[in-house]
């Protein structure tokens, strides 16, 4: 089983409330909008860290990571890139990459390298999960960790994989100050 914490859109902010709520995580996914080479490193030296820069990253950042992400924890697929929309309203972008996923689950491609099982994104500081039935994958957007926009609450995501199992999915709310 792996622990994962999830987080987006810190915009150069790391609320130190996020390492505690994060101490039993095995592992932290970062949606992008990172917004410093400074949190990166903070992240990577609390605990193993996967990240996508976002729209608002530079320099250092967007040079050291990709906009999309493809990796397998355990017995699931996921893609991460920040700019990625929900269910029905997906970037453009993406469709190819979910409708070969798709095939792949309909065995007309290879599952262990094309199927998407979990697409993770940020940019829009709303915090989402929503299961596409279409492409038969869970979405999940942490929303924004940071204070930078208009939500009024920082929030995070907790949850596990088990196999080909994610569960135990947690929604943190910050309260910002």
């Amino acid at each position: 089983m792996t622990k994962i914490g999830l987080i987006s859109d810190t915009h150069a902010l790391l609320d130190k409330r996020i390492f505690e709520h994060f101490d039993s995580c095995d592992e932290i996914w970062h949606a992008g909008d990172i917004g410093s080479a400074e949190v990166l490193r903070a992240l990577r030296e609390f605990r193993p860290t996967r990240a996508v820069f976002g729209n608002i990253d530079g320099g250092e950042v967007r040079y050291s990571l990709s906009e999309f992400y493809r990796f397998r924890v355990e017995q699931v697929n996921v893609l991460m890139t920040h700019i990625g929309g929900y269910p029905g309203k997906y970037n453009p972008w993406l469709i190819p990459w979910f409708e070969k996923s798709l095939k792949a689950k309909n065995g007309e491609g290879d599952l262990l390298r094309d199927g998407i099982d979990l697409f993770v994104c940020g940019h829009s500081h709303i915090l989402k999960v929503q299961y596409d039935s279409h492409y038969r994958f869970l979405t999940l957007n942490p929303g924004a960790a940071g204070k930078s926009g208009w939500q009024t609450v920082q929030t995070l995501l907790r949850f596990t994989i088990d196999g080909q199992k994610i569960d135990d999915l947690e929604v943190i709310e910050l309260e910002r100050h």
